[in-house]
C-alpha cells in the first residue's frame, strides 16, 4: 500500500447549542406569545473518533474522509468562519492487561476544503496509534471517516472495516467473546481535554461476568486504553458475550477489535439502542456460518421471531424461526445455510406484539471454508432518518443493501466523485415493503481512486442499510461489512419570539 501522510480530516456528531425557552408573562397579566416552530439547521461543529487500526507490524491502513454536498451542507444562517479540520493523536495510555506499546510519532495534519470529494491518507505498520478529528463550519454536517485495515497474514489476519464513531456514554457490543480462540479487545478513546472514568459490563449465557478491573477504568485526557476482554474475568472462557460501556464521567470512542486464531478478524462497531425490534442488514449471499447473539438489558425475557428478508419477500430460515432471550443473559443460535445464495436481512420482532421487550443484537457472518475463511459482523442498526454515509467504496467488490421491512420505501442513493477523479452520480431506488434491494453497479463517471455512498430516504417506510466491501488476498475472501447510521447532519432550533414587554 503506497504510503501518504496519515490524516483525518473533518468531523461528524451534532455539537450544536439549542437555545432553551421559558414562558414569559407580559406586565398586564397577558400570556407573552409562544415560540414559533422549530427549525432544522446544519450542525456547525462535529467530531469522530478512530481506534488504533492494528498491532501487526504487516498491517496497512487507509482513512477515508468525506463530507457530503446537499441540503444540509452550509446553509446556516451567520457562518462566516473559515471551515476547519483538525487531527490531533491519542496517547495510549497503559492497556489493561499490563502491557504498552509506544506510539507512533503523529504527523502533520490535513485539511478538507469541500464537501463532496473524499480525501484519502495511508498509515503501515502496527504502531499507528488512535486518532481523533473535528471539523467546524460547512464541512462539520454528515462528516464521515472510514477506516480499513488489510492484514494480510498472522493471527489478526483479515479485512477490518470500522466507520468511526462518535464520542458517546454508553455503548452495547453484542457478538463479543472471551473464547480461547478469540482475543478480543474494547478500545476506549477519549478526545476531550478532561479525563474520562469508563466502566465495563460483560453478559455470559448465565448472566454478568464476575470481572475485575471493569468498573472505573481511567482514560486520560487525548489518550486510548485497550482493554483485552479475557483478561477481565476469571470465569470460564465463554464463545458469545455482550459488552456494555458506559462512562461515569466524561466520554469516550468506543469500539471493539475481534481477532478469532482461525477464521479472521475484523471490528465490531457499536448496536443500535435496545428495541423491541431489530434490523440486521446486508448478509452475504456466500455467507458459510451467521451466528445471532442477542441480549434482553432489563427484567423481562424476550421471545423473538427471528425472519430473513430477501429480494423476493420475508421467509422463516429453515430451522431457526425464533430465540428465546433470558434476561440479562446472552442467548446465541447459528443460523446455518440462510442465505441460500442471496443477499438478505435479519429481522428480530417480538413473538408476541403484545409483549415488547428490547434487546441489543449482532451477526457474526463467516465466508470461505476451511483455511481461507474471513469473519465480519453485522451490529443491529436504526433506520436511516434523514441521511447516512459509508466511505472507501471501490469499483468492484462494494455491495450496498437496502431494507424496507415495514412498508415500500424510496430513497437516493449517490456515489461521490472519487478521491482521486470522478463524477458523481444518484440514482433513487424504491424498496418493496418486506424486501431487501442490492446495488453493486452504482459507481461514479470515470472513478479514481475510493468513493463514498450515501443514503437518503425520499418517502414511504422505514429503510435500514449496510455495505459490504469484499476484497480478496491470496484466496481468502476478505470482507467487512459497515451499517448505515444516520449522519445527525442537522439538528432542531427552536424559533423564538421578541418580546420587549419584560422589558417594561
Amino acid at each position: 500500500m503506497k504510503r501518504t501522510t496519515l490524516s483525518l480530516i473533518a468531523g461528524a456528531t451534532a455539537l450544536a447549542a439549542v437555545t432553551g425557552f421559558a414562558a414569559l408573562t407580559a406586565p398586564d397579566g397577558a400570556a407573552a406569545p409562544e415560540a414559533g416552530a422549530t427549525t432544522r439547521l446544519p450542525v456547525e461543529r462535529a467530531g469522530l473518533v478512530c481506534p488504533a487500526p492494528s498491532t501487526s507490524e504487516v498491517a496497512e491502513t487507509q482513512y477515508t474522509s468525506y463530507t457530503p454536498t446537499g441540503t444540509a451542507a452550509g446553509k446556516a444562517a451567520g457562518r462566516t468562519e473559515q471551515p476547519t479540520a483538525l487531527l490531533r493523536t491519542a496517547a495510549n495510555a497503559a492497556p489493561a492487561d499490563g502491557t504498552a506499546k509506544k506510539p507512533k510519532p503523529a504527523k502533520a495534519p490535513a485539511t478538507v476544503t469541500a464537501p463532496g470529494k473524499p480525501v484519502t491518507a495511508e498509515a503501515d505498520g502496527g504502531s499507528v496509534p488512535a486518532v481523533t478529528g473535528a471539523a467546524t463550519g460547512t464541512l462539520a454536517p454528515g462528516w464521515t471517516v472510514q477506516q480499513t485495515t488489510v492484514v494480510p497474514a498472522g493471527g489478526a489476519r483479515g479485512l477490518l472495516g470500522l466507520s468511526c464513531g462518535a464520542p458517546d456514554t454508553d455503548f452495547w457490543f453484542p457478538a463479543a467473546s472471551t473464547g480461547k480462540d478469540r482475543q478480543d479487545y474494547v478500545h476506549l478513546t477519549n478526545p476531550d481535554d478532561t479525563a474520562a472514568v469508563a466502566d465495563i459490563e460483560l453478559y455470559g449465557p448465565e448472566g454478568v461476568l464476575k470481572s475485575q478491573f471493569t468498573e472505573g477504568i481511567p482514560v486520560p485526557a487525548h489518550s486510548t486504553v485497550p482493554v483485552l476482554l479475557s483478561t477481565l474475568t476469571s470465569q470460564p472462557a465463554q464463545r458469545d458475550v455482550t459488552v456494555h460501556v458506559t462512562t461515569r464521567s466524561g466520554r469516550v470512542g468506543a469500539a471493539l477489535a475481534a481477532a478469532d486464531d482461525k477464521l479472521g478478524s475484523d471490528w465490531i462497531s457499536p448496536a443500535a439502542d435496545p428495541a423491541s425490534t431489530a434490523v440486521l442488514p446486508g448478509i452475504p449471499a456466500d455467507a458459510t456460518a451467521v451466528r445471532l447473539v442477542a441480549l434482553a438489558p432489563g427484567e423481562e425475557d424476550a421471545d423473538l421471531k427471528v425472519q430473513l428478508v430477501t429480494a423476493s419477500g420475508t421467509i422463516v430460515p429453515a430451522g431457526g424461526g425464533s430465540l428465546h432471550v433470558k434476561s440479562g443473559m446472552t442467548a446465541a443460535a447459528d443460523l446455518p445455510d440462510l442465505t441460500r445464495g442471496a443477499v438478505g436481512s435479519l429481522l428480530l420482532t417480538p413473538s408476541d406484539p403484545k409483549k415488547p421487550t428490547p434487546v441489543v443484537a449482532a451477526l457474526e457472518v463467516v465466508r470461505g471454508k476451511g483455511e481461507n475463511t474471513e469473519i465480519a459482523f453485522v451490529p443491529a442498526v436504526a433506520a436511516v432518518s434523514a441521511r447516512a454515509t459509508v466511505a472507501d467504496n471501490r469499483a468492484k467488490g462494494t455491495t450496498l443493501s437496502l431494507t424496507a421491512p415495514g412498508a415500500d420505501a424510496q430513497v437516493k442513493v449517490t456515489a461521490s466523485a472519487g478521491s482521486e477523479g470522478g463524477t458523481p452520480v444518484s440514482k433513487t431506488v424504491t424498496v418493496k415493503a418486506g424486501t431487501t434491494t442490492v446495488l453493486t453497479d452504482l459507481v461514479p463517471g470515470g472513478l479514481k481512486g475510493s468513493y463514498a455512498l450515501t443514503v437518503e430516504p425520499l418517502s414511504g417506510g422505514k429503510v435500514y442499510a449496510s455495505r459490504t466491501l469484499a476484497l480478496p488476498e491470496d484466496g481468502t475472501p476478505m470482507f467487512t461489512i459497515q451499517t448505515f447510521v444516520d449522519d445527525r447532519g442537522t439538528v432542531e432550533v427552536p424559533t423564538a419570539h421578541q418580546d420587549l414587554g419584560v422589558l417594561d
